[in-house]
């Protein structure tokens, strides 16, 4: 059974730092004019492939956070960003007006939890509606009024 040389090991944590084939190749110790073809070489090498995969196993498993625990952080983010607070005047009076603290981060943290639990998200054309069309008084013609 084939191992791993030491200079590939060097290569894997390397590349799990960086994500970086060429410049892992060249941390690794690598002395080649195209370290491109060398990290190409090297991640389509099975045993790597496989250390990789082992490496980062390792790792996600001594985070230990489970999926409870991130799955109520990302209601946390939706809840408190979509919550809607008061907008005041420069004086600082409440002026009756409403908005959403931070829409952009309460949607990313709701998309990150539809994938996080597998839901996807259908497109109306995929679950057989059609879209609406957008009527406005510039589009219509007087035979329609």
């Amino acid at each position: 059974m084939k191992h791993l040389t030491k200079q590939q090991k060097r290569f894997v944590l390397e590349y799990i730092k960086t994500l970086n084939g060429e410049l892992s190749a060249q941390n690794a110790g690598y002395k080649s004019k195209d370290l491109k073809t060398v990290a190409a070489e090297l991640l389509s090498n099975e045993l790597i492939i496989k250390e990789i995969k082992i490496q980062l196993k390792s790792q996600i498993s001594s985070l230990r956070v489970n999926k409870g625990y991130v799955i109520q952080k990302l209601l946390q983010i939706a809840e408190f960003s979509l919550e809607e607070e008061d907008v005041l005047d420069k004086e600082g009076c409440f002026t009756g007006k409403k908005k959403l603290r931070d829409t952009s981060a309460g949607l990313k943290a709701l998309e990150s939890l539809c994938k996080y639990l597998g839901l996807s998200v259908n497109t109306p054309e995929q679950e057989g509606y059609k879209p609406a069309k957008i009527i406005t008084i510039a589009n219509l013609d007087d035979s329609k009024i």
